[in-house]
C-alpha cells in the first residue's frame, strides 16, 4: 500500500512540474492534479499493457519509439477524463508524457 502511495505521489509531482513547464498543459487545481495522477496510474496499469501487445509489430519496426506515442495517447485520454486537466494537442501530450517519464524516473531514483 505504501509503495502505491509513493508512486502516486511521484506521478502527482511530475504532473505539477509538467503543468508548470509547458504552456500547452494546464492543471486548474491541486485536486485536479491528484485525480490526474490517479487516473494516469490506472491507465498505465490497465490499458497500456494491452496497447503495447496490440502494437508490438509497429513498436518493433520503430525500435520502441512507438511507445512514446502510446504514452502521449494515454496522457490525452487522461486529459479527456479528468476535468481541470487539459492538454492542447498531441504534440503537447507527447512532450508532457516524456517530461512526466523523466521527472518520475529522477524522483524514483531519489526515493530508492
Amino acid at each position: 500500500m505504501f509503495s502505491i502511495f509513493v508512486a502516486w505521489l511521484i506521478l502527482f509531482v511530475a504532473i505539477i512540474v509538467v503543468a508548470y513547464i509547458l504552456p500547452g498543459v494546464t492543471v486548474r487545481s491541486l485536486s485536479a492534479a491528484a485525480i490526474t495522477a490517479a487516473v494516469l496510474g490506472i491507465l498505465n496499469a490497465l490499458i497500456k499493457p494491452i496497447l503495447v501487445i496490440l502494437t508490438l509489430p509497429i513498436t518493433i519496426l520503430t525500435f520502441g519509439l512507438f511507445l512514446l506515442v502510446i504514452n502521449a495517447l494515454l496522457f490525452m485520454l487522461a486529459s479527456a477524463i479528468v476535468p481541470g486537466f487539459h492538454v492542447k494537442s498531441f504534440w503537447w501530450a507527447l512532450l508532457g508524457s516524456v517530461i512526466v517519464s523523466v521527472v518520475s524516473y529522477v524522483l524514483q531514483s531519489i526515493v530508492r
